[in-house]
């Protein structure tokens, strides 16, 4: 920041390197479960030839109302008011029943990973 402070938007582990640059998947996590529709969210980097990484979200939806156009709509208005960048929004969106969840309810993104089949070769 420019008065010298820092701010930490994510964890290593849990951000995506997409053409040489760092996608923080929480602040995209907390965007998508602002779509009324979305009970939880988990954003991953999946492997790309020409970019290293692209960003990929999983949801879980409230109800059967729920379309995949609202997390997109969500995300564009996240990059009209300039939260996040528009390469930013994920390529794909899957819908599961269920994220799988360690006993603290945190998302268990390596088995999500696995579960998507996300692997890096």
């Amino acid at each position: 920041m420019p008065d010298g402070r820092i701010r930490i938007l994510d964890r290593v582990d849990d951000t995506i390197k997409s053409g040489g640059e760092w996608i923080p998947s929480s602040i995209l996590e907390s965007i998508i479960v602002d779509t009324t529709t979305v009970a939880n969210a988990a954003v991953l980097g999946k492997p790309d030839d020409e970019w290293g990484e692209g960003p990929v979200a999983a949801v879980t939806p409230v109800d059967d109302t729920f379309e995949k156009e609202s997390v997109y709509d969500q995300l564009t208005k996240a990059v009209e008011k300039g939260q996040i960048n528009d390469w930013w929004i994920p390529d794909e969106i899957f819908t599961l029943d269920e994220l799988p969840l360690t006993s603290t309810s945190k998302i268990q993104k390596e088995t999500l990973r696995e579960r998507l089949d996300l692997k890096h070769s």
